[in-house]
């Protein structure tokens, strides 16, 4: 349950934290009605609405509680960007403490039978502990975990934005306007596995059919390898899909890139991917960031290829040419992606290629933070006088 100061200094409870269960115990141990709960999760979590008085089936005497005792999220944006195709969003949300965050809406028209979709990338931390060297977060070091109403208010901010104005794009005269938030992935700033209980809940939430009601296979979470976790959430009972963040098949390269890689070695990692599969039946996806003369060569192509061969059909490759931030990272041209791709098709290990997103409005995570910051630093530095 996240507490957050109001303006008499006593805790409000943000409802975005809680299940539905907890909710009605909150209400009941307040002498209401739990059959309140479900009315409030309506609201909330179908009408959108984030504010207590436009609630008009709950008592007066319940609004005016919840607004002293309750809030609904964090809900300052420090800085909102859209790209200029309107394809991608990116907000920087600032929490009770003033920790700012990131989040980005991702905006894809249909292509062949598939409808458009609308994917939040949702931040879990406010900056990382990781430390991978081609990282913005992970440049930051790491200030605190988020709560489970905090990264679920990332999500209710671009479905409210969705609802109020849906979208359809330009270009593609025609196609069916897209007015709701159809995945999630967890891929924003912070590790969500270092983050285990509040990201769960956070899911559990969003999952809920009396609330959003958003399937589980259309959740992502994304972790650098954190081999406990991933051995926990294949036992969980929530069908979301699994993403690691490989970026080098090689013990060697990869603990130059990503210090966990340590801790957890690759033996390590891959063992556990195949519990996760043995357990899950389900394909797992190999983030794998294409860094120029790095990791990218023909010789790592076939590496990677012979580690992943033993999960077969239940592994897939999503290569990413790198994002350039404060690292002396370069991204790789089109013919080099192009051959590293087809070393893997040769072996039979299926991949894609992310599409660049975003790129002028730094929508790779961290980026925005820290231009902001920056900025922020400038500002206030103290005027010197002769």
């Amino acid at each position: 349950m996240t507490m957050t100061p109001n303006s008499s200094t006593q805790p409000k409870t943000d409802l975005l934290a809680l299940t539905l269960p907890q909710l009605q115990q909150w209400l009941k141990e307040r002498g209401e009605a739990p059959f309140r709960a479900k009315q409030l999760f309506n609201w909330l979590y179908r009408q959108l609405e984030n504010d207590f008085s436009a609630m008009s089936n709950l008592p007066l005497s319940l609004r005016e509680r919840l607004a002293e005792e309750a809030c609904i999220g964090p809900t300052i944006i420090r800085s909102e960007l859209h790209s200029k195709d309107d394809r991608t969003r990116k907000i920087l949300l600032e929490l009770s403490d003033g920790k700012l965050v990131e989040s980005v809406l991702m905006l894809y028209p249909p292509i062949g039978d598939s409808s458009s979709r609308a994917t939040v990338c949702v931040s879990s931390q406010a900056g990382c502990a990781y430390g991978c060297t081609f990282c913005a977060t992970g440049q930051m070091g790491f200030d605190r975990h988020l709560s489970a109403g905090e990264i679920v208010a990332q999500v209710l901010f671009f479905a409210r934005e969705l609802r109020k104005e849906p979208w359809t794009a330009a270009g593609l005269p025609g196609t069916a306007a897209i007015d709701h938030i159809t995945n999630i992935v967890l891929m924003g700033m912070g590790e969500p596995l270092h983050n285990y209980t509040n990201v769960l809940q956070a899911l559990r939430i969003l999952n809920s059919s009396d609330g959003f009601n958003l399937g589980a296979r259309h959740m992502t979470v994304s972790t650098v390898g954190l081999v406990p976790a991933i051995r926990k959430l294949s036992q969980e009972n929530l069908q979301v899909n699994l993403a690691i963040s490989l970026h080098a098949p090689t013990d060697e390269l990869r603990s130059q890139t990503m210090p966990v890689n340590r801790k957890y070695p690759l033996s390590e990692l891959m063992a556990a991917c195949k519990d996760y599969i043995a357990s899950t039946r389900r394909q797992v996806t190999f983030e794998y960031v294409l860094l120029s003369g790095v990791n990218d060569t023909m010789e790592y192509g076939q590496k990677l290829a012979e580690l992943l061969a033993p999960l077969k059909q239940f592994a897939h490759v999503n290569c990413i040419p790198v994002n350039v931030t404060t690292a002396s990272y370069q991204t790789p041209g089109p013919d080099a992606i192009r051959a590293f791709r087809n070393i893997l098709f040769e072996h039979g290990i299926s991949n894609s290629v992310r599409a660049e997103r975003g790129d002028d409005i730094a929508a790779a995570c961290g980026q925005l933070r820290t231009r902001f910051e920056n900025s922020r630093k400038k500002t206030e530095l103290p005027v010197v006088t002769p």
